[in-house]
């Protein structure tokens, strides 16, 4: 075990300040996310070190799609997870605690030279939400950052301000799950509510990290066209204009395995609304080849990026300019 950040004794407890659950545990007690363990009046994390998910990915899987395109990134995972999504894909090492799935003992710096070995240009903390495993993505960031490495965050955004400010002097980028818009809505599919992942947004903007949305669309449940449009108004209103959002497609997954996928008209209509509202980039996943699938200049609606699924065809000058109109396109593109 290692001894976890952000905590604090009250009463013979602690109190764990890491994410807004703020879970008080008496001794022996496990966070929500079966991650951190009172013991001794101090506070442990079950996951540094011990990864139970390492792959190397095409960075467009995460999804980036403005974040050096056509590079591989490093991905890690511990087990568990603070939010209790009933359509998780991942369940089977997010709902679980780390003592209950294999996992690969690897140090931070091995972490680093292992994406280095791979020719990786990042490191994703993904899968999982990473927020458990915050020292291991913290101490991991650092070194890679020293190295040269761009760091990359995957997550539904449920952290306190202040790890989250101290984790993002190393984050370069990040892609953030905007499930719904809908707090009584949001607690009950995930197990959390609306308003810190939109500080989360919000602190991630003003830092200066590369950010891109995921909004998965869940019918019966997610697909709420009045919702939908108000959460675009919301990020228009808040200047999320030029942040990429992906509205994927939902396959049965997990305690959802009831409802059908979503329709793709559906997918499409809600992009043209986003667009038509005034977000610049708007992608639609999970469906395979589609319209909307390519970055298009907002200017002079050029094509400047051509994928097909994870392959991307950059038609960006170096700097990121519009082969047509020279406009500059936001991403981080070396």
């Amino acid at each position: 075990m290692y001894e976890a950040m952000y905590y604090r004794q009250s009463a013979g407890t602690v109190i764990c300040e890491l994410c807004p659950h703020m879970c008080q545990l008496k001794e022996g007690e496990v966070g929500k996310c079966r991650v951190r363990v009172c013991q001794q009046q101090r506070l442990y994390t079950l996951a540094y070190a011990n990864p139970c998910a390492i792959h190397v990915d095409p960075v467009e899987k995460k999804p980036l799609y403005h974040f050096l395109p056509g590079t591989k990134t490093f991905s890690i995972a511990t087990a568990g997870c603070n939010l209790a999504c009933l359509n998780c894909q991942n369940s089977s090492i997010s709902q679980v605690s780390p003592d209950d799935v294999p996992a690969k003992q690897l140090l931070p710096e091995q972490v680093v030279e292992s994406a280095q070995s791979y020719g990786c240009k990042s490191i994703s903390y993904t899968y999982t939400d990473p927020t458990v495993y915050y020292e291991y993505m913290l101490e991991t960031s650092k070194i890679a950052k020293r190295e040269g490495l761009l760091n990359i965050m995957v997550s539904a955004g449920y952290i306190n301000p202040r790890p989250l400010d101290e984790l993002l002097k190393y984050i370069d980028g990040a892609n953030i799950d905007l499930k719904c818009f809908d707090d009584e809505l949001y607690q009950r599919l995930s197990g959390i509510r609306l308003k810190p992942v939109l500080n989360t947004l919000q602190a991630m903007k003003k830092a200066g990290i590369w950010l891109e949305i995921t909004n998965l669309v869940i019918p019966q449940m997610t697909d709420d066209w009045q919702m939908i449009s108000q959460m675009i108004d919301w990020l228009v209103d808040n200047d999320f204009q030029t942040v990429p959002i992906h509205f994927n497609r939902f396959v049965s997954a997990y305690k959802l395995e009831h409802l059908n996928a979503t329709p793709k008209e559906l997918l499409f209509k809600i992009a043209e609304l986003a667009q038509e509202k005034g977000m610049q980039y708007v992608y639609v996943g999970n469906i395979g080849q589609n319209r909307y699938q390519n970055t298009y200049c907002p200017n002079c609606k050029e094509e400047v990026m051509r994928r097909s699924y994870y392959d991307t065809k950059m038609l960006l000058s170096d700097e990121g300019n519009c082969p047509n109109c020279h406009a500059v396109i936001p991403g981080i593109w070396h």
